[in-house]
């Protein structure tokens, strides 16, 4: 049996794994952690990027160089990756088979895609994140991965400040 559980670095998050890994040892579920980077995201902090640059006066002088829309995705990946790889250090899985991976896209579209192409069991996910007033009461990632899933999902409920 397979879990699968998207992290975004929020403390939501965090207590969700937390969670799933209570259910995964009780179960013997395996779980696969995924952190989904959106590509909206990148383009915010190219467009900020840039912005500063003006102001500093270095795109007029050419004393800073672009940085490339590759670049920066191969950061905010690599900064993923090690949000995943601390998790899995700082928790106890224990024997549970744990796999990472960080994606790149829309955060529902992912999780859904995982989930059908990997033939997931369950989805376990937390009820809110770093998605600010967006998700009044419940995740706007959440709703559509709920409404969407051909799998069971499993909403944590978090009382945890973001």
């Amino acid at each position: 049996m397979k879990l699968l559980v998207p992290v975004d670095g929020s403390s939501a998050s965090i207590n969700t794994v937390k969670k799933a890994i209570e259910i995964a040892k009780k179960e013997n579920f395996s779980i696969k952690l995924i952190s989904v980077i959106s590509l909206a995201g990148s383009q915010k902090y190219k467009r900020n990027e840039n912005f500063w640059r003006q102001v500093d006066g270095s795109s007029i002088t050419g004393r800073a160089t672009s940085i490339d829309d590759d670049e920066s995705i191969r950061s905010l990946k690599g900064n993923a990756m090690e949000l995943l790889d601390s998790i899995v250090t700082e928790l106890d899985f224990g024997d549970i088979n744990v796999e990472k991976e960080v994606l790149l896209g829309d955060a529902y579209i992912k999780i859904l895609e995982t989930a059908e192409n990997e033939k997931f069991d369950l989805i376990v996910m937390g009820n809110r994140g770093f998605s600010g007033i967006k998700s009044f009461f419940l995740g706007s990632v959440v709703q559509r991965v709920i409404s969407e899933s051909s799998c069971p999902v499993l909403v944590i409920h978090t009382n945890v400040e973001s």
